[in-house]
């Protein structure tokens, strides 16, 4: 019963953060830092992202399964699946080259916790900032940016491979800057979320499914549905309050948890 009480936190924490620009790795390291959580957790928080994957493909269905059956005949669903491909890229070459120096350096419990502390606070001061700045948006449809665009934002995404830098924080302010209307890169961060974390997990478990055990069958289900519910209706909101209020509120949310854990690191 412990256990699926932790599995189910964990799973909550997963599908809420996972698509905020708020860091869901930080707060999953975190989250198993407090609880108290073993190694052996790791591959568990690694599966349960794929809860949040299948969220976003339930909810944006129409436009994968367009895209995919449009490939042989649409040039509009090559570009869109040449798009994804291209912002991939930066990521997939940078996650193999730095894997090995993020897991022995920053997921280091002695030195993540301050160093997430620290990119909550920065990440929390540079999106209050680059907001005001942020250029009037010239590309408005997220399924139909250019080439190069997507390919920038995928440079952009670069910066999630460290703890406390969100992926969707970084892919949506960075298309702001490079003049993306905001909902528009909100959208293309939910699609590009999607071929990013399968990657990235399929990567996690090639090295971590070792770890996982028979008897955590019942665990990994229940994070994996919750997560997936939790990322369901976040999705939704998150859309809808970036549209009227953009990041602001994450960028003071980031600032607020960065000194609490800050205050929390001092005291233990």
């Amino acid at each position: 019963m412990h256990d699926m009480l932790l599995s189910a936190i964990l799973g909550v924490v997963e599908g809420i953060t996972e698509f905020l620009p708020i860091s869901s790795t930080a707060h999953l390291l975190v989250t198993e830092r407090l609880l108290g959580l073993g190694e052996e957790w790791e591959a568990f928080t690694v599966v349960i992202q794929l809860g949040a994957i299948l969220a976003v493909v339930a909810i944006y269905f129409q436009v994968f399964w367009r895209a995919l059956v449009g490939l042989p005949s649409s040039a509009e669903a090559r570009r869109f699946a040449l798009g994804l491909i291209l912002a991939l890229l930066p990521s997939v070459a940078a996650g193999l080259a730095l894997k090995k120096l993020l897991d022995r350096v920053l997921l280091d419990p002695a030195h993540a916790m301050p160093f997430i502390a620290g990119c909550w606070i920065a990440g929390g001061i540079i999106i209050l900032a680059f907001e005001r700045i942020a250029p009037q948006p010239h590309w408005l449809e997220g399924d139909r940016l250019p080439l190069s665009k997507a390919f920038q934002i995928g440079c952009c995404q670069v910066l999630s491979i460290i703890p406390g830098v969100s992926r969707s924080g970084a892919t949506i302010l960075g298309g702001e800057l490079l003049g993306v209307d905001r909902r528009a890169a909100t959208l293309f961060t939910f699609y590009l979320a999607v071929p990013t974390m399968m990657g990235a997990t399929i990567l996690e478990l090639h090295h971590k499914a070792g770890a996982l055990s028979q008897g955590q069958g019942l665990n990994i289900a229940i994070g994996f549905v919750v997560s997936f519910v939790m990322a369901f209706f976040v999705i939704r909101q998150f859309l809808a309050i970036v549209t009227r209020y953009g990041l602001r509120p994450f960028g003071w949310y980031r600032i607020a948890a960065g000194i609490a854990l800050i205050a929390y690191l001092a005291v233990h």
